[in-house]
């Protein structure tokens, strides 16, 4: 298994978005969706100030 810059292990997913192949610092749980970076992005609630 994969390590990031800090140590963390990575494990491979595919996006549940964009099917893209990717590596998450955690272990997905089944049933709940795991998107790459770009997918991400767009799924994350904006901030309010």
């Amino acid at each position: 298994m994969a390590k990031d810059k800090f140590g963390r292990e990575l494990y491979d997913v595919i996006c549940s978005e964009c099917g893209q192949k990717t590596q998450v610092p955690f272990k997905p749980t089944e049933g709940r969706p795991v998107y790459c970076r770009e997918c991400y992005r767009r799924h994350k609630p904006r901030r309010r100030y």
